[in-house]
């Protein structure tokens, strides 16, 4: 009866730290945050910046701490759609991206084959920007439509 107290007891101790340690690991699944604060407008603007970051992506050149961090987990991030990612991250991603795709599609196109060669991701923007399109339509055409009807002076 005292090694079965003692097994129960040594199975419960054992669940629980596997369990503190799953939870660890659950968490440990975000990207670094370090770069959060990134001036991603300021980097679209820049032609020489955006050409550093579009080159460490695509193997052509070195890669800054912060252009690393991103090619690391960038494959990662496209295939899970930004779970890991922090609310900033997906804004300077979204940012970027619509960028890339509406204003450098040359680069894109270079990306693309590399990141999305099935094209998932550049159908995912496609369908967001169709139906935001649509939604600013329809927000339009209500406000017109609340717009009173004032009588017309001659």
């Amino acid at each position: 009866m005292l090694i079965f107290i003692i097994l129960a007891t040594c199975n419960i101790v054992f669940q629980e730290i596997f369990a503190k340690e799953e939870n660890r690991t659950e968490e440990g699944k975000k990207y670094t945050t370090k770069y959060d604060n990134i001036d991603i407008d300021g980097i679209i603007k820049s032609e020489r910046l955006l050409k550093v970051y579009v080159g460490c992506l695509l193997d052509r050149n070195p890669c800054t701490p912060d252009a690393m961090e991103l090619k690391r987990n960038l494959p990662d991030a496209l295939s899970t759609n930004c779970s890991s990612c922090s609310e900033a991250q997906k804004i300077a991603a979204d940012k970027l991206s619509h960028y890339l795709i509406d204003e450098k599609p040359m680069e894109w196109g270079h990306l693309e084959e590399k990141y999305d060669p099935d094209g998932e991701y550049r159908r995912l923007y496609l369908e967001n920007k169709f139906s935001n399109n649509k939604s600013e339509d329809q927000d339009n055409s209500k406000k017109d439509s609340k717009e009173p009807n004032l009588p017309l002076d001659s």
